[in-house]
Order: C-alpha cells, then structure tokens, then sequence
C-alpha cells in the first residue's frame, strides 16, 4: 500500500467527521490534523480522501436506488397478483 493511501485511511479511521466531498475544506481540514510540510503531498493526500469519500457516496447512492427499485418492483409484482 503506497504512503498516500496509508496515511488518508489512517486519517479517516481516526477523524471521519473532519472530512467531506469538498478538496479545498479537505486541505483545510489536513493542515489542522496534520503537519504536512509539502504543498504538492498535502494536495495529494485531500485528493485521494476526495476522492475516496465521492466514491464511497456514489456506491451508497446505487446501493439505495437498487434497493428501492426492488422494493417498487416488489410492490408492482403484488399489485398485479391482486
């Protein structure tokens, strides 16, 4: 696992709520939690933890569409039986 992936998944082990689908309030939120003496490593890491958490929100996103899309097939199935 290379060091950017290590250090956000530490990061947002330890600090979820500090982070959130916005690069620039991610950056924000590195320079509080953390020291990062380089500009280009702490934009990398807010991107990769941008990134990672937009990811992660569209797949709960599909996840709760197939859901109710099952659910509103479920419901037609039964409406068509009666």
């Amino acid at each position: 696992m290379n060091r950017i992936k290590r250090i956000s998944t530490e990061l947002l082990q330890n600090h979820p709520n500090r982070f959130g689908l916005e690069f620039d309030a991610n950056k924000k939120a590195l320079n509080d939690l953390a020291i990062v003496r380089s500009k280009v490593f702490r934009n990398e890491l807010a991107g990769y933890i941008t990134s990672h958490l937009r990811k992660q929100a569209a797949q709960e996103k599909a996840s709760m569409a197939a859901a109710a899309g099952e659910t509103e097939e479920d419901q037609e199935s039964e409406e068509a039986e009666e």
